[in-house]
């Protein structure tokens, strides 16, 4: 049988230090600045690390960057992302001929944008949403398609890291 190598003290073994500290820091966060925002004026502006809403990525040329692979599908673990693939009439050539992502499902872990082998799904600052019908929740390919130019920020960011 072990011995125990450390034994508590009085003071330790009533908690008091504990306490003593986990008061200074509540003293501390009261005399510190408040950060309050004035919400619809006031616009937060994320950063390019932020995860809000998946976006799929539209080519200046208005090609999507999609090829329909299903990665994104397999690896979300909330279940959220539909895709279906169709065929162009070059054989080797696949698009999403249906994408959806069920934003109400969507936990945003960002786990779509990181197995995406084209860059085609990425990570948005959008992160207000407001639904009142389910069908409002379930963002089709139309709705989900994004300039590049709106999300370059983050695109830059992930090659960065990466």
């Amino acid at each position: 049988m072990r011995k125990n190598l450390y034994r508590l003290t009085f003071l330790e073994r009533l908690y008091i230090p504990e306490i003593l500290r986990g008061m200074a820091i509540t003293l501390r966060q009261m005399f510190r600045r408040k950060e309050t925002r004035q919400y619809p004026e006031e616009k937060w502006v994320p950063p390019p690390s932020f995860r809000g809403a998946p976006v799929l990525v539209l080519e200046e040329n208005g090609v999507e960057r999609c090829v329909a692979c299903g990665l994104c599908s397999r690896v979300c673990p909330a279940l959220a992302i539909d895709v279906q693939a169709a065929e162009t009439p070059d054989p080797k050539e696949r698009y999403p001929a249906h994408f959806e992502i069920n934003m109400l499902r969507c936990i945003f872990c960002g786990f779509c944008e990181e197995v995406c082998p084209e860059e085609a799904i990425v990570m948005s600052d959008a992160f207000e949403f407001a639904f009142t019908r389910y069908e409002d929740a379930v963002f089709g390919k139309e709705r989900l398609l994004t300039p590049v130019s709106h999300v370059r920020e983050r695109l830059t960011f992930l090659r960065e890291r990466r």
